[in-house]
């Protein structure tokens, strides 16, 4: 059909085209899916551009104990403190040639493929920087109570420095009391591997009927990008519902078509706006590498995976997220 004359500007609408995208992205991803990335009404970054930041006030606790009542002394009044988060956004773009998406334009509903395809590229992207957000956010100074690093264990020839039940659970109670908190866990494909030859892993049916596997009562979720610090060292995540805050802007143009008429091709840009933004731990932006051409600090995958550039705000227990760091054998 595309050698046939129809072109991307035929069939795609670019106002209808960008939030169909938006859709089909959380619709796909796992990180949505589980429930471990959720809106945050905190987050409202519209249509602004640049690097800007997005300030996200909390309450912290209050700490003390009650006090006794009596008609011979007053209450102590105390005080409640404000804390600040920071997130940062994420401005992206992404151009598709026709070649690229051809054999989706000979089908019976081109915009839907297409469509279909585009969320995927991005539903892949913000897995890749939310896991490159994690990888910084973990090597923050303040994060230490919330990593559980076995990995370079020697005792008991080798085997404590392996997941196992137990080893899992203590990355579970690195929470403390608030363990029941973490619903999902994220690995590599080598890890999963090695639980599902170990016949550690179940199945279970959501509430939509698909099937997904967990691991000790989580949810799990397979993706190579997860960390491998060194040779046969790996990272496993654990997560709390709603642990990553989300937000989508609308970029000025968000989408768009274009007809190369010398190379006889045409083209579909994507762009994004949006925060994927770890709660309670602050986006700093200290140690970001301008690139002179303007583009307003928007951080790139490796400032997000830079330690320097996030300081935790919230209680080790308040985050939702744990580090764990094993081997496999």
């Amino acid at each position: 059909m595309a050698g046939e004359g129809v072109r991307i500007s035929d069939i795609i609408v670019p106002e209808e085209f960008a939030p169909y995208v938006i859709n089909k992205t959380t619709e796909k991803s796992a990180l949505f899916q589980s429930g471990i990335v959720a809106a945050d009404e905190r987050i409202s970054i519209g249509s602004r551009t640049g690097g800007e930041t997005v300030s996200m006030p909390f309450w912290n606790d209050i700490d003390g104990e009650a006090e006794e009542l009596s008609d011979q002394k007053e209450l102590t009044p105390g005080k409640i403190d404000a804390g600040q988060d920071f997130a940062v956004l994420q401005a992206l773009g992404k151009a598709f040639k026709v070649n690229d998406l051809s054999v989706s334009l000979s089908g019976a509903d081109p915009v839907g493929a297409i469509g279909s395809r585009v969320a995927d590229f991005w539903s892949r992207n913000m897995q890749y920087r939310l896991i490159s957000s994690l990888t910084g956010v973990f090597a923050a100074a303040s994060m230490s109570g919330n990593v559980l690093d076995i990995s370079g264990l020697t005792t008991n020839s080798g085997k404590d420095a392996i997941i196992s039940k137990g080893t899992f659970a203590d990355a579970v109670f690195k929470l403390g009391d608030m363990f029941g908190e973490l619903s999902a866990v994220a690995m590599h494909s080598a890890t999963y591997s090695k639980l599902y030859k170990d016949d550690l892993l179940e199945t279970i049916k959501g509430s939509d009927g698909q099937p997904f596997p967990t691991y000790q009562g989580k949810r799990a979720i397979v993706d190579d990008g997860m960390p491998i610090p060194s040779a046969g060292v790996y990272v496993t995540y654990l997560f709390g519902a709603g642990a990553v805050g989300y937000s989508e802007g609308m970029p000025e143009v968000p989408a768009e078509t274009q007809r190369l008429a010398l190379a006889s091709a045409d083209i579909l840009v994507s762009r994004r706006h949006f925060v994927l933004h770890p709660r309670g731990i602050k986006w700093t932006g200290a140690k970001l590498v301008s690139s002179g051409d303007g583009d307003g600090g928007h951080p790139t995958r490796a400032e997000l995976a830079t330690g320097t550039n996030w300081v935790r705000v919230y209680q080790p227990k308040q985050i939702r997220i744990v580090a764990f760091k094993h081997k496999l054998a």
